[in-house]
Parts: structure tokens; C-alpha cells; sequence
């Protein structure tokens, strides 16, 4: 081992990869993390027979046609073993008289649906999809490489690329559809996750991304898939402290010295890494004191993913034939919160997975924003009764708009499950119930936030906090870099193994 110790705060998906890829590297880690299982957001949970998933819908990186399948496999995220489900259809989208929208995930297919509906539009829709094929050509092209002469025009072309469509608001590229069908249709795509002030390159990335078929399921969905990173890291030396809260990080003299935990304990370190909130990371562990103008200015401007709440349903029916996602239109809203009408439901029929439910059922998973989170913690907090009879009036809200949908699905269901703002708070701990850390924006588009901090040494800080936008790959990615630059500070070149399954 290099002799050194580096504590890990979290053993989210961005605590595991710090810890797999220090171990890999001949240090010694240990993670501390203050729920009883690892995983993070990355999770799931069972509820008589029924598995919820709260994470994975689709995988960057699941296909070898990207470089970032290779930190999937080094991580044992993904193995030998792991079944990788490729849909035809990401989700449909349906408007009202029967209207509706598939959003192919072969791009032809989709071009072809957009001009079934406006081929008067013919023109914006092929700028679009063949934005998306060139990003394919470049991104997710390693297993079908194009010509090198191809690839000689790529430096040239990429920058203008970019800028072109990273720049480019989806409502502004809305506004160039004159078909009014297809111009809501595509304003819905995201809904009310991203916004439609953020950059429309995210949708075509992800339509990249898919179409290449390196975004699919893994079959089991998110906890098998962070329990098999979990075993990575054991299996290299690692070791996981749970349900150990950390209260704060210590330092002497501007440098990190270890962590003291909330019963007392002091663990001491040469390197401490929080994989954990950054807002409890910079602004209670470190008490503020190590924060400038820039840091201040994220957490007081930018706007993070927005609170969710999550119905889960185990319904005794098989949905046959039934799109796996479907996003549909409310004839009557629901009064999520104080500050939240809930107009559109897209609801996740995990039809696919059979190990989600028992045989001839079905999962079902709706999730939606709830802007007021104080609402749900408050309540829980102050007055646990009414909490969860909001709870119920929600699922029941719920339940009655998918019998508009799904006629007599009211009478199939077995299990209700409803997880609110509060519920992320208890078990991530994340900033104002934010499922994903920073919203991605034109003011943060590619851009990396608090890896260190200002004056502090022997510190970092990985995930979904240090790079907008969320998911599973930048807290993977995050993880690699730093430790990257740990080796690089002490002298070693950084290495990985593949020895996984």
C-alpha cells in the first residue's frame, strides 16, 4: 500500500468509485456512510414481493460502444453477467383525441415520427437528427469507428458543434416547429425535470447516446447494480462504516486531518474525499470557513434538480403490449403541495424487468416535482400524522388519474409506496430534497464545481455536485479524475484493473 489513508464521507455511487479506484492504486480507503446500505440515490426497495427503483431508467454507457462502458466494467457495474435491455421506444408522449408522440430510440425511426406529424417541419427536424448522428459519429463510434478521413474533419467541426447546441434553449428550438402538435410535444419530452430554458444539446445527447444502444436498463435496475459495485470495492480491500454520521472534517492548519463522527469518534487521515451533499460538505462539516465568492455564488444562484415525490404501485396485471413509459395529460391537476400542480403524470411500467415483481405483475413508478419541500419535512417533522395522510391523499390522487388511463387498475393494485422530498432528506441527506444536485444550464453548461475547496489542503470533493446535469456517469467519472490527481501528487501513475467478473 502507498501508506496513506483516505476517508471517503458517502458510499454513493461516487464514494464506491473513489474507493475502488484508490484501492486500485495501493491506497488504503475506507468509506463512512450514514445510511445502513450503499447505493446513495442510485437505490431501490422492496414492498411485499414488489421492487420500486429510484434511480436507473437508462445507463450511459451500457454499450462498448463508449469509452465510459470501460469505468462501468472496471467499477463491476457492469459484468459478464449483467443483461442490458436496448427498448425501441424511450417513452411516448399523448396529447389529447388520441394524439400521440413516440420518441424512437433509433433516430431514423424518430425522424420519421416527427415528420409523420409535421412535414412541414422537415427542414428543423433533419438539422436536428443529424446533429444527433454526428454526435453519434463522434461520441459513441469506438466498436464502428468512421473513416480516417472522416475523423480528420471532427476537430475542425466539433467546437462549432458544440457552441452551436449547447447554447441553443429547448424552448428556442421549439419555436422554430410551426406544427403546434409538435411543438408541445417536444416541449414535454422533459417536462418540468430540466426546464425548457436549459440547453437542448442534453436531448440530443441522450437520443445519441440511445440510439448508439449504450443507454439501456440493466436488468434488476439500480441496487443490484450498486451492490455489484459495493463487492468491487471489498473484493480490491476496501472497507464501509455504516449508519456512522459525520459530523464534522477536521483540520490543522489548513490541512484535512480526518473526520470526527457524531458520537465523538475522531478517524484520523492523510486525504479525506466527500462524496457526500455538497452544501453539508463546505457549509456544516467545514463550517463555512473555507468558501469564496464563486462557491457562495453556486449555492445561492444556481438552481439544483428540483424535489420529487415518488408513487410506486405492484399491480396484479402484466401490462402486455404496453409502452414501458408513458407520459399523458391530467383532465383534472393535482395539488402536489402548496406551491405544485401536478398537470401531466409520466408514469414507468416496468413490464420489462420480471425480477421486479412477481410472476404476471408488474412495478409501476410515477415521480413528479414538489417545489416545496419544507411542506413535507415540516409536516414529518411537527406532525407525523398528517404527513402521512398527505401521503395517502397523493397516492390516492394517483391512483384515480391512472384510471383514466388504465381502466380498472384501481382494483389490481396490491402495494402503494410514496416516498416526498422528506424521505430523500432522511436518506441522502441532499441539499433542499434535490434528487440530482445541479440543474444543467447555459451559466453551468461543461463546467466542473468545488472539487477543492479555496485554502484547504489534503481535500476533494466527488459526484453529482462537482458537475451539473447529475447521473450516474459524472459521479463515476468524478471519482476516477480525482483519484487520478491524488497519484498524480504522489509521484504514481494512476492505474486500473479489470480483473471483475
Amino acid at each position: 500500500m502507498s501508506g496513506k489513508k483516505v476517508v471517503i464521507i458517502g458510499a454513493g455511487i461516487s464514494g464506491l468509485s473513489a474507493g475502488c479506484y484508490l484501492q486500485m492504486n495501493d491506497y488504503e480507503s475506507e468509506i463512512f456512510e450514514l445510511h445502513d446500505i450503499s447505493g446513495g440515490l442510485c437505490t431501490s426497495w422492496e414492498r411485499k414481493g414488489y421492487t420500486f427503483d429510484c434511480c436507473i431508467h437508462w445507463l450511459v454507457g451500457s454499450g462498448p460502444s463508449m469509452s465510459l462502458y470501460d469505468i462501468w466494467t472496471e467499477l463491476g457495474g457492469i459484468n459478464k453477467e449483467t443483461e442490458i435491455i436496448n427498448s425501441e421506444v424511450f417513452t411516448r408522449i399523448e396529447g389529447k383525441d388520441g394524439e400521440h408522440f413516440s420518441i424512437f430510440t433509433d433516430i431514423d425511426k424518430f425522424e420519421a415520427e416527427m415528420l409523420r406529424l409535421s412535414a412541414n417541419d422537415e427542414e428543423i427536424i433533419k438539422e436536428f437528427t443529424d446533429a444527433v448522428r454526428f454526435f453519434v459519429s463522434f461520441q459513441c463510434s469506438r466498436d464502428n469507428p468512421p473513416p480516417p478521413e472522416v475523423q480528420r474533419t471532427f476537430g475542425e467541426k466539433i467546437p462549432a458543434f458544440l457552441k452551436k447546441w449547447t447554447t441553443l434553449t429547448t424552448n428556442d428550438f421549439a419555436k422554430k416547429i410551426t406544427n403546434p402538435v409538435l411543438k408541445q410535444f417536444f416541449l414535454r419530452i422533459f417536462g418540468d425535470f430540466v426546464g425548457n430554458t436549459s440547453s437542448i444539446f442534453m436531448l440530443l445527447a441522450t437520443l445519441g447516446y440511445l440510439h448508439a444502444k449504450t443507454a439501456g436498463y440493466p436488468i434488476g435496475g439500480s441496487r443490484p447494480f450498486a451492490k455489484r459495485i459495493e463487492q468491487r470495492y471489498l473484493d480490491l480491500g476496501g472497507k464501509i462504516q455504516f449508519k456512522t454520521h459525520v459530523k464534522e472534517i477536521l483540520v490543522e492548519n489548513d490541512k484535512v486531518t480526518g473526520i470526527q463522527l457524531i458520537n465523538g469518534d475522531k478517524i484520523p487521515a492523510d486525504i479525506v474525499i466527500s462524496a457526500a451533499d455538497g452544501f453539508d460538505t463546505i457549509y456544516n462539516m467545514l463550517k463555512g470557513k473555507y468558501v469564496d465568492e464563486e462557491i457562495n455564488g453556486y449555492y445561492n444562484n444556481l438552481r439544483p434538480f428540483p424535489p420529487i415525490c415518488q408513487v410506486s404501485l405492484g399491480v396484479a396485471d402484466e401490462f402486455t403490449g404496453i409502452p414501458h413509459s408513458i407520459q399523458f395529460l391530467l383532465e383534472e391537476s393535482i395539488k402536489v403541495d402548496p406551491k405544485t400542480d401536478l398537470k401531466e403524470m409520466g408514469i414507468r411500467i416496468f413490464n420489462f424487468d420480471p425480477t421486479l415483481a412477481p410472476k404476471g405483475k408488474t412495478a409501476l413508478v410515477t415521480f413528479f416535482v414538489s417545489e416545496d419541500y419544507e411542506y413535507w419535512t415540516n409536516m414529518r417533522e411537527n406532525n407525523r400524522k398528517k404527513y402521512n395522510e398527505a401521503k395517502d391523499r397523493l397516492a390516492s390522487e394517483v391512483i384515480k388519474r391512472l384510471e383514466k388511463r388504465f381502466p380498472n387498475i384501481k382494483s389490481k393494485v396490491e402495494v402503494v409506496d410514496v416516498s416526498t422530498p422528506a424521505t430523500f432528506i432522511r436518506y441522502t441527506n441532499n441539499w433542499k430534497g434535490s434528487y440530482e444536485g445541479w440543474l444543467p444550464s447555459m451559466q453551468t453548461a461543461g463546467k466542473s464545481i468545488t472539487e477543492t475547496l479555496p485554502g484547504l489542503n489534503n481535500f476533494f470533493m466527488v459526484g453529482h455536485w462537482t458537475q451539473p446535469g447529475g447521473g450516474l456517469p459524472p459521479a463515476a467519472m468524478s471519482a476516477r479524475k480525482i483519484v487520478g490527481i491524488i497519484c498524480k501528487q504522489d509521484g504514481k501513475d494512476f492505474t486500473t484493473s479489470k480483473n471483475s467478473n
